[in-house]
């Protein structure tokens, strides 16, 4: 009984003198995207409570980026949602976690996701993460600007982002960590064609279910066509018949596609981590595909199911899991 109030009292000093920030941060790389969406944006930045009392210390910093049709305020509390991200990190760095930044984007598009990918009409996300953003944060931040000191780690879009963007680019992440990451493997099931061939606009998607909106946001990422307005996009269907075409634009985006033009890049990590509730059962299989894939290729890494579904434990796997994760692999002031 001691020890827990001792551990609630430390969370809420914590909690008292840590801080989040939100920046405007422009990107180059998203000016004149086709979906009419500002190049300058929000990003959340969680500052330890050592940032506070130790003007002369650096800190690494963890990239985390979120899922599809949310955006950092709602993780970071200024909207109410099924997560606060500061409330959890406090709570992680009272249990023991190392001290860092948490730097979060808000993806949030016209069409209610980035995927984090590169795109004419979406823009390129992912120039913007790996370097406008990184380079804006080590301007302004007391961080340690080193590989070794990144790390990124996202929930189901941000989960594919993470992947997407480590295997990519490992001169600038060491680690990663990936939270029900969705759209693994190449999508060819059929989704409600009729739905989404019926948007026409932005304001359409606002009343479309989740997998029509899934659908629009994909292909704006991973099949964009300047010549085809309103949306600039490519449907995977047309007329309810599948386009080949369009399907191997988005095969060629899946990290499951990838991994094997990735291998030397994967094993510059430092470490790799990837968990999925069970009930999530079809983000759970493709993480099962993943790790037999790593195995295969001798990659280490730590992979993960438990009871649970795609968001009801995220805040407890962030706390208990993720940053530990990065406690352990980060390089951290000597």
């Amino acid at each position: 009984m001691k020890l827990t109030l001792y551990m609630l009292a430390l969370a809420a000093a914590l909690s008292a003198q840590s801080k989040v920030e939100r920046v405007k941060v422009h990107g180059q790389s998203l000016e004149g995207n086709l979906e009419g969406d500002s190049p300058s944006r929000d990003v959340s930045v969680y500052l330890p409570p050592a940032y506070q009392s130790g003007p002369a210390r650096r800190f690494p910093v963890l990239y985390m980026l979120h899922g599809f049709t949310d955006d950092d305020a709602r993780w970071f509390g200024f909207r109410k949602h099924w997560i606060n991200l500061h409330t959890v990190l406090d709570q992680a760095l009272a249990a023991g976690s190392r001290q860092m930044i948490v730097v979060m984007p808000n993806a949030f598009t016209a069409y209610q996701g980035s995927m984090y990918s590169s795109s004419i009409t979406t823009g390129d996300w992912e120039t913007f993460v790996t370097r406008e953003l990184v380079a804006f944060v080590d301007s302004r931040y007391r961080t340690l600007p080193d590989r070794a000191s990144r790390g990124i780690a996202g929930h189901s879009m941000g989960g594919y982002g993470a992947i997407r963007l480590a295997m990519k680019h490992p001169e600038v992440f060491s680690a990663v960590y990936l939270i029900s990451p969705c759209c693994l493997a190449p999508q060819t099931g059929r989704r409600p064609v009729a739905a989404a061939e019926a948007i026409k606009t932005p304001a359409d998607l606002a009343s479309a279910d989740f997998l029509t909106k899934a659908m629009i946001a994909s292909a704006a990422a991973w099949s964009p066509n300047p010549k085809n307005p309103p949306l600039f996009l490519d449907l995977p269907y047309k007329g309810g018949e599948a386009r080949p075409e369009i399907f191997a634009k988005w095969a060629a985006n899946a990290p499951l596609s990838m991994i094997d033009q990735y291998i030397p890049n994967l094993k510059r990590l430092t470490a790799i981590a990837f968990d999925a509730g069970r009930d999530d059962t079809g983000i759970a299989g493709t993480i099962r595909t993943l790790d037999a894939m790593l195995s295969d290729y001798a990659i280490d890494h730590v992979y993960e199911t438990y009871d649970g579904n795609h968001t009801n434990r995220v805040a407890e796997r962030i706390e208990n899991k993720v940053m530990p994760f990065f406690s352990r692999h980060l390089s951290f002031p000597k």
